[in-house]
This record gives structure tokens, sequence and C-alpha cells, in this order.
């Protein structure tokens, strides 16, 4: 089999999809299964790491949140790519401009599609202000997911969610972890010593994208109360983003780090005590996985990887979906009893450690082989052609 992503995003950008896809096809050229990527052209010059063909496309900016870009490039331009790089399957993880355009040229060849939701766009009409946008957004998903042959999203929860919304052949595919990468085994006294905390302080640790969508007024609130009981607890905010300015003027006591490395994220992870994580615009959320497998007590809502990975009580603490007072209150307990987090923090180890790599890539290898069967049956029974 030969496969090509279709990306608005790559390594060595930091966020969840460009992590996966890199995890994925690191997984599948072991497997001897070829990939090709199309994508924007990176803002540094450089082909992607063990890919076997990449076309790069113009690169459009996001308005007023430039970490985010979209690609732009004619339907005849990947007609013309696929026709010298043809593969046997097509994945789409953007259905945004670039997505569209590879939608309709994969169409036009009779090539497979099989399509990711890595995004929850119409979650992110509401935390910009636009929520009479959401009905439309949720239509134009519907209409482009239900024109590939399957759709694959990281949770039971979310493959429910779509189909309630009318998207069709919705099939669920986790995402894995490095369980020697993120491990307790790198906890860093120097680390801890810099952020101004004795061996027995407690380090609350938040990692994520610091903007509108990751629900930041609950963060700071709960940052706030959790300081209240416990005025001797260190904060750290690893990430950046439009909303870093305001949320270090209002949490003037926490130490803000910016985008890490892989290496130096590791050892924030196993340096802090508790993961506290109020966003509710992740389709899985790497991060919640990261901090379990470095043997943190996670605070999170009951969603995306959160609802899949924790039982509550068990190996972390979840709360309903939007109820922000019960996670303060979650997020306040926890960080006052020391012997908690710690045993939960040892027992989310464990469940992190069954997400791996090599499983999901293998399970995404038979969805591929799926939709290439059943699109090759339906272009024989149509009589249809390879274009």
């Amino acid at each position: 089999m030969r496969l090509c992503i279709v990306s608005e995003t790559w390594s060595p950008d930091i966020n969840g999809v460009a992590h996966t896809l890199s995890r994925l096809s690191d997984e599948l050229n072991w497997q001897d299964v070829p990939v090709d990527v199309i994508r924007p052209r990176p803002r540094a010059d450089g082909k992607a790491s063990g890919i076997n063909n990449e076309l790069q496309v113009q690169r459009l900016a996001l308005p007023g949140y430039s970490d985010v870009q979209v690609g732009l490039v004619r339907p005849a331009t990947l007609r013309h790519f696929w026709r010298q790089h043809r593969p046997d399957v097509i994945y789409l993880a953007t259905q945004g401009p670039l997505g569209w355009a590879a939608r309709r040229a994969a169409q036009q060849l009779n090539i497979p599609l099989v399509a990711g939701w890595h995004t929850n766009f119409d979650h992110y009409c509401e935390d910009y202000g636009v929520t009479w946008l959401a009905p439309t957004a949720r239509r134009y998903l519907r209409y482009f997911h239900n024109g590939c042959g399957l759709t694959l999203v990281p949770t039971q929860q979310q493959a429910t969610a779509l189909e309630h919304q009318g998207i069709h052949d919705v099939h669920v595919l986790s995402r894995g972890l490095d369980g020697e990468r993120f491990s307790p085994s790198h906890r860093d006294a120097q680390l801890r010593q810099r952020w101004g905390v004795s061996e027995h302080q407690p380090v609350a640790l938040y990692v994520g994208r610091l903007a509108a969508e990751k629900n930041l007024t609950l963060l700071h609130e709960s940052f706030q109360a959790m300081r209240e009981v416990r005025p001797d607890i260190a904060q750290v905010i690893v990430g950046d983003g439009p909303a870093r300015a305001q949320l270090e003027k209002s949490l003037p006591d926490a130490h803000f780090t910016g985008f890490v490395g892989q290496e130096a994220l590791a050892r924030h992870y196993a340096s802090a005590d508790l993961f506290i994580f109020p966003s509710l615009s992740e389709t899985w959320g790497n991060v919640v996985a990261e901090a379990m497998a470095s043997g943190l007590a996670v605070v999170a809502y009951h969603h995306a990887a959160s609802a899949e990975l924790i039982t509550s009580g068990h190996n972390g603490i979840t709360v309903p979906a939007g109820d922000s007072a019960a996670f303060q209150q979650a997020a306040v307990e926890l960080c006052q009893h020391p012997a908690d987090y710690s045993r939960l923090g040892r027992v989310a180890r464990l469940r992190a450690l069954e997400q791996s790599w090599k499983g999901i890539a293998e399970q995404f290898l038979q969805y591929l082989q799926q939709a290439q069967e059943a699109h090759h049956a339906t272009a024989t029974a149509c009589g249809i052609r390879p274009s």
C-alpha cells in the first residue's frame, strides 16, 4: 500500500495533529508502507523527514493567529502530483481549503479517501464569538466527511456525536504514547529548584496553546483558588499563544515557559505533581496522556482523552463537561492531599502505558485497507476505472 497524507500541519510544528501524524507515518515506515505528504510550505525551508514524496503548497497564516496556517492549492496541481505518485489511499487530516481541494482532486482521479477528525471547528465558533456560524460549519463538515470512505475519530464519545450529526461510517482510532519519553524517571530536581520549590512542595502544571479555545479563564480561576488553600503551590504554564500576555497579568506568580522541546517537556511533566486541564476543544488531547504517563494526577473534564483514559478517583479526577464549579472544586481539593495525588499519578501511568503507537498504527493500516477495498468494490460494481 502507498499512502498520501494531506495536512495543514506537520512536525516540527508543536501541536497534537502534527505529533499524531508524525508518529503514525514513522510507524508505517517501519512496516514498509511508503508515505507521501502534501502540506503548506513550512516557515523554515526543508523536507519532512521519513517521507517518500512531498508537495508543499502555498501557506496562508490566519489573521490574528499567525501560529495557525492553512494551505491553498488548485485541484489541478494535486491531480498532477498524484498522477506522478499515485497513492492507493489518501488520508485527509484537514477539512480546510487544502482538504477540500484534495477531496475534489481525489474524487476526480477515483482514489479512495479516509478523513480524520482532528479539530472541533464547530466548537471554535463558540470560543471566538461567532456561535451563529456553528450550524453552517456542521453542515459543511457533514458534507465533507460523507464524501469520504471512512471518518476516523479518537474516541467513542466523538464517534457517537458525529453519527448524531449525520456523518456516516465513523470509526474510532485512538492515539498512542511513548512511555519511555514521558516517564516519572525524568523528574528534575534542578528544574524544580528554578521554580523555587522544595522536594515536597506541590507543582500544578498546564501544557497547551494559550488561546481562547483552551478555556483559560477557568485555568486562571482554578489556579487562584488553589493558591488560596495552598499558598506554597508552584504553578507552571507551558505553551504560547495570543492569550499569553493577558494570562501572565492575571497569574503574576506563575512560571511561564513558552513552547519547549520534547526533551524539556518530558522533564516539565515529570517534575510537576498535578496536571490541570480545563479545555473542552480537543478531539483527543495528547497532553492528558503524556501527563498521566509522567505520573501526574490529572484534573480534567470528562471529555476526549480524559473520558477514555481516566476512571475518576482511581487514576485521575474528571468532572462533567462544562461544570466549571465542580472542576475548580476538584482542583482545590486534590492539591491539599499529597497522598491522593501521588496515588492517582502512579495508577495513571499504568493506564497510559496501554496506549501503544505500534498497535494504533496497525489499526490505522487496517482502516486504510478497509476503505480501499470498499472503494474498489463500489467502483467495480459501477464500472468505474481509475483516472
